[in-house]
């Protein structure tokens, strides 16, 4: 772990906690596992996946505490370099294998889709039923 690692993470958790977030409601909006979140802010961005998840993670957290991204990275050079630059430490695979299910924004509106098709084709039927009757069909 890098001084520049604990000072991002340390930022990070400072400006969620100044916005009155848990990491539990950070996990919520950013779809990062909260073991994650927690290493971040621990500054142990070495026991990630791998870098590439890395920024992304750090991008996406700070993208959802309204900062820039970019600007974070400029402002810490280091946790970029140290990211790309193999290290001793290998990375936390905890979990990586593990299904986690979570729900999606439209599981509640699923009956919708289904009464839609079921209305749908109750309709036709009852129209051609209504035309056959009228052309002496039936």
């Amino acid at each position: 772990m890098s001084i520049e690692q604990q000072q991002l993470g340390d930022y990070l958790r400072k400006k969620r906690e100044e916005r009155h977030l848990s990491l539990k409601e950070i996990e919520s909006g950013t779809s990062i596992r909260m073991s994650y979140l927690r290493l971040i802010e621990e500054g142990k961005l070495n026991q990630l996946i791998s870098p590439v998840y890395a920024q992304g993670f750090i991008r996406k957290y700070a993208g959802f505490l309204g900062l820039d991204d970019k600007k974070l990275f400029e402002d810490h050079p280091q946790v970029l370099y140290s990211l790309t630059t193999p290290s001793a430490q290998s990375p936390d695979l905890s979990g990586l294998g593990s299904v986690e299910v979570r729900g999606s924004p439209s599981r509640d509106r699923k009956w919708m889709h289904t009464a839609t098709w079921v209305g749908g084709s109750a309709t036709t039927v009852l129209i051609l039923w209504f035309i056959a009757r009228n052309l002496g069909i039936v």
